[in-house]
């Protein structure tokens, strides 16, 4: 079975499309329907059915793909572990971060990085830190820095890096800016939070619980940078980190409150990291 047939099975699969599998394969979409093609022959089975644009895995599809990642997944081990033995750091790296942690914490060791190791193949991807996570359990990243979970897969492994204080901010002519309130204050007003499953708002919501069933929450959204221009703008109060705080908000003072959040790596604790993953965690620490 070739590898790369299951590779492009495995890019098909994940993005419900040839057009799309061939975009991120850098293949064309024929080469793509080919690669397909050879491998339904080989296994004698239809492994796509074709819902108008979109392709869904057939029965022989939903059976290959478990063990199409794991053979890819033993591949690629091997080829770490080999790779390492040269103590070359080069090669392709993929790392998923959140917007937040890559536009405020990362640049320091990314520069430093490949400023030492120039033919690292960087591949940056910045999602949520829940998919990132996920992917990395997936195999999909090398690894991911984000904002750490609070209830980690088992197969992943964490490593603090930052620890990020909240706070909770209005605009400055916002009626709670008027001094220090109350915890109950809040739920007289609405909340600009990070959406539903989102561990920054898991966090928030837990410093807040005595009031959490009270609160209305307005506004939803994962960009941090994007809940503070709402909160600068006095639609409502959040809670942010120090580095996205200056004079557009005000700092509300609650006794008792803490929000704090960690930053930091994730890696698969069952795959061995390459060179190049080794070399920007390094980094990383070094920046802190």
């Amino acid at each position: 079975m070739d590898i790369a047939d299951l590779q492009t099975f495995l890019a098909v699969a994940e993005n419900g499309s040839f057009s799309r599998a061939a975009e991120r394969s850098f293949l064309t979409q024929p080469a793509v329907s080919k690669r397909i093609a050879a491998l339904e022959s080989e296994l004698n089975a239809r492994l796509f059915d074709r819902a108008g644009r979109r392709v869904e895995l057939a029965p022989a599809g939903v059976a290959l793909l478990p063990q199409a990642r794991s053979i890819l997944a033993g591949v690629e081990e091997a080829r770490r572990r080999i790779a390492a033995l040269s103590h070359d750091i080069a090669g392709p790296l993929r790392i998923g971060t959140s917007y937040h942690v890559g536009l405020h914490r990362l640049p320091p060791a990314l520069r430093s990085f490949y400023t030492a190791h120039p033919h690292v193949q960087l591949d940056l991807r910045f999602m949520d830190s829940e998919a990132a996570c996920h992917a990395v359990e997936q195999g999909q990243l090398d690894l991911a820095v984000v904002t750490l979970p609070r209830s980690p897969h088992p197969r992943l492994h964490l490593e603090q890096v930052w620890s990020d204080p909240l706070e909770i901010v209005v605009a400055p002519a916002h009626p709670l800016a008027a001094g220090k309130i109350r915890l109950r204050d809040l739920a007289g007003y609405p909340a600009i939070l990070p959406v539903p499953g989102a561990t920054t708002r898991e966090i928030i919501l837990e410093a807040l619980a005595a009031v959490r069933r009270e609160l209305h929450i307005g506004l939803e959204t994962n960009y941090l940078e994007l809940i503070r221009m709402l909160v600068s703008i006095g639609l409502g109060w959040s809670a942010l980190p120090h580095t996205l705080i200056d004079d557009g908000l005000k700092v509300v003072q609650i006794e008792r409150v803490r929000i704090v959040r960690e930053l930091g790596v994730v890696t698969h604790s069952g795959r061995t990291l390459s060179n190049a993953a080794s070399a920007i965690i390094g980094a990383i620490r070094d920046t802190a």
